[in-house]
């Protein structure tokens, strides 16, 4: 049997294909006390997200924030389905690009693959895998050439293929981190186009140094999953202790910057994260100063003390937040997942609260993110819940 690369030959090529660069928000996905999907609201969700062209450029579902973890197949296929969907209606009226990227990753292989294959039926732009993190995936490298490359294969067609390396969803036995060898290999591949690194600034380093080896004949972008990171990364010199920090990361990063970042806080703060971005890449220090103020203080939020360590209870602050704003009516979080307590909603709500209340205030006119109960299908949504 020839191997993955070879029968990719006869599959549709992506020779025009370029990585969307910017801001990628990994979807919350929306799940009543059941853990079930309620479709509407996660349409809603999406829609928040994407805050009519001022958000996100990347939607991604299924992914960490979303839950992945904590759902079965057919909801992850199910929750990718509608974030798809609702980017190709953004796409109509929206002034930019807006692409849909399909979290593949499953507890197996053969779920994994399934993922892929929905995934390409329903039209997604692109697929996001973490192959430490399938449980029966040995060797990720012969994975992705192989049983992806079969997969493409059956289909005729392919759709752009981003590595995600994120040592906290490690399955167990796995190395917490892909090896740099392993992902030159993987680059090779016609459609695999870029890896989300959740990590330090120093294994971010890592890949954007060896990034301009993996490149064959197309870009390998490199994103930031560690999204508070931008803004040391962007920094630019100022006193003494600046510049040795911003040469410092400019040897780690090969003078390499992200080519985009993938923020979860961004679910709650879709406009603030999008202008982050932004200022990062123009080096506006004092903007950048403003929007990570703002932006620190979700993080803030969303701690809380729990015994003796502080404890970030981001998924359940997000649902929380989005309840607050009224885009959604369910903040449930997965089994397995860390609950607010009732205090603590109580705490978070005040201080989301202050939060918006100081966005409003010292934010530039129209990059706080705002919920429209006008929207698009929102009336559908009142309809069907009565």
């Amino acid at each position: 049997m020839p191997s993955g690369s070879a029968r990719i030959a006869a599959v549709q090529t992506l020779d025009e294909y370029i990585p969307r660069p910017g801001l990628s928000v990994p979807i919350v996905t929306i799940l009543d006390a059941q853990g079930r999907i309620l479709e509407d609201q996660q349409r809603a969700a999406v829609r928040f997200a994407l805050q009519d062209g001022a958000g996100a450029d990347i939607i991604f579902a299924a992914g960490t924030t979303g839950e992945w973890d904590r759902i079965d197949n057919p909801r992850r296929q199910q929750v990718t389905r509608i974030a798809i969907d609702e980017c190709r209606r953004a796409r109509a009226t929206a002034a930019k690009k807006i692409e849909a990227w399909a979290g593949i990753t499953g507890h197996t292989r053969a779920e994994t693959l399934a993922n892929l294959a929905s995934a390409i039926e329903a039209g997604a732009d692109a697929a996001v895998l973490a192959p430490l993190s399938v449980r029966d995936v040995e060797y990720p490298a012969k994975f992705v050439e192989r049983d992806i490359g079969a997969v493409y294969h059956r289909a005729g067609h392919l759709i752009p293929l981003f590595l995600y390396d994120n040592a906290e969803i490690s399955a167990p036995g796995n190395a917490p981190h892909l090896h740099t060898r392993d992902v030159k290999e993987m680059s090779r591949l016609e459609y695999v186009r870029g890896i989300k690194v959740t990590a330090s600034k120093t294994v971010i380093g890592n890949y954007t140094r060896a990034a301009s080896h993996f490149k064959a004949s197309h870009e390998f972008a490199i994103y930031a999953g560690n999204a508070y990171l931008i803004f040391d990364l962007f920094a630019p010199p100022a006193g003494v202790a600046d510049r040795m920090r911003h040469h410092w990361n400019r040897y780690l990063t090969q003078r390499t910057r992200p080519y985009g970042v993938v923020a979860g806080p961004a679910n709650a703060m879709p406009r603030e994260w999008q202008r982050a971005w932004q200022v990062c890449r123009s080096a506006d220090s004092e903007l950048m100063q403003l929007y990570e103020k703002a932006i620190e203080e979700f993080r803030i939020a969303s701690t809380f003390k729990r015994g003796r360590p502080s404890h970030r209870l981001t998924i359940a602050c997000l649902k929380a937040a989005l309840k607050e704003l009224g885009v959604i009516e369910s903040d449930a979080v997965g089994a397995g997942t860390p609950a607010l307590s009732e205090s603590e909603r109580r705490e978070f709500s005040e201080r989301f609260a202050r939060l918006r209340e100081m966005s409003i205030e010292t934010l530039e006119h129209g990059w706080v993110s705002e919920h429209d109960a006008r929207a698009p299908h929102s009336a559908e949504r009142k309809t069907r819940h009565g």
